[in-house]
C-alpha cells in the first residue's frame, strides 16, 4: 500500500511539473503578444505600415494561421528547439495584428479586460484542473459553439450589416461562454494527456509546448470577447 501510495505521489508530482511548464510557456506567449502589441500602438510608424497595407495585414494574418496548421501537424516530426520557436513566432504575429485593438479601445478599458480575464481564467483553469468529473461534454458542445461563432464572424465580414449592435453583444456573450466552458475542458485535457515518465525528454516539451498554445488561445480569445462587451471604444 506505501509503495501504491507513493507511485501515486510521484504521479501527482510529475502532472504538477508538466502543467507549471504548461502554464509558464502560456504566460511567455501572452507577455509577447501583449508586449509587442503595446509597443507597435506607441509607434506611429509601425502602427500605420500594418494598417494602411492591406496586403501586409492580412498576410500576418495567414501567418498566425500557417503557424498554427505547422506547429499541430509537425509537432511529432520537428524538434522540440523547433516547436518552440513556431509558438513565440505565432505569439509575435499576433501582438502585431492585435496592436489595433489599442486604436479602438481605451487603454484603461484594455487593462480592465485583461485582469478580468487573468482572473477568470484562472479560477476555470483551477477548476478544469482539481475536477473529477468529466468535462468531455462540455468540450464538445463549446467546440460546436465554437464553429457556429467562427461562421457567423465569417459572414459578417462580407455582410457587415449582421454586426448589429445587439448582434454584436450577442456574440461576445456566446464568446465569453465558450472560451470560458473552453478554458476548463482544456485545462483537464492537457492534464489528462501528459504521459508519465517521459519528463524531460524532447516529447515532454514538445507537448507542454502544444499544452501551452492551447491554453494561449483560450486566453486571447476570452479576452477579446470580454474586451468587446465591456470595452470603452476610442472617439
Amino acid at each position: 500500500m506505501d509503495s501504491m501510495q507513493r507511485t501515486d505521489y510521484s504521479i501527482t508530482e510529475e502532472t504538477a511539473r508538466f502543467m507549471s511548464g504548461v502554464y509558464k510557456w502560456m504566460c511567455i506567449g501572452i507577455l509577447i503578444t501583449f508586449g509587442i502589441s503595446y509597443y507597435v500602438s506607441i509607434t506611429p510608424s509601425l502602427i500605420q505600415t500594418i494598417l494602411m497595407n492591406k496586403i501586409l495585414f492580412y498576410g500576418l494574418i495567414i501567418a498566425e494561421l500557417g503557424a498554427v496548421i505547422y506547429l499541430s501537424a509537425m509537432v511529432n516530426k520537428i524538434s522540440a528547439m523547433s516547436a518552440t520557436m513556431v509558438y513565440i513566432i505565432y505569439s509575435a504575429l499576433t501582438g502585431l495584428t492585435m496592436s489595433v485593438i489599442f486604436l479602438v479601445y481605451t487603454k484603461e478599458s484594455i487593462q480592465s479586460a485583461f485582469i478580468l480575464t487573468s482572473f477568470s481564467f484562472a479560477g476555470l483553469s483551477i477548476f478544469g484542473y482539481m475536477t473529477k468529473k468529466d468535462l468531455g461534454p462540455i468540450g464538445t458542445f463549446c467546440h460546436m459553439g465554437l464553429w457556429g461563432l467562427i461562421g457567423f464572424g465569417f459572414i459578417s465580414l462580407f455582410f457587415p450589416s449582421m454586426m448589429t449592435s445587439t448582434a454584436s453583444k450577442v456574440y461576445g456573450i456566446a464568446g465569453v461562454i465558450i472560451f470560458s466552458g473552453l478554458t476548463a475542458y482544456d485545462t483537464q485535457k492537457i492534464k489528462n494527456m501528459n504521459i508519465i515518465g517521459n519528463e524531460g525528454t524532447e516529447e515532454d516539451h514538445k507537448e507542454t509546448i502544444m499544452g501551452a498554445l492551447t491554453l494561449y488561445l483560450d486566453f486571447i480569445n476570452l479576452f477579446l470577447h470580454i474586451l468587446r462587451l465591456m470595452g470603452n471604444r476610442r472617439k
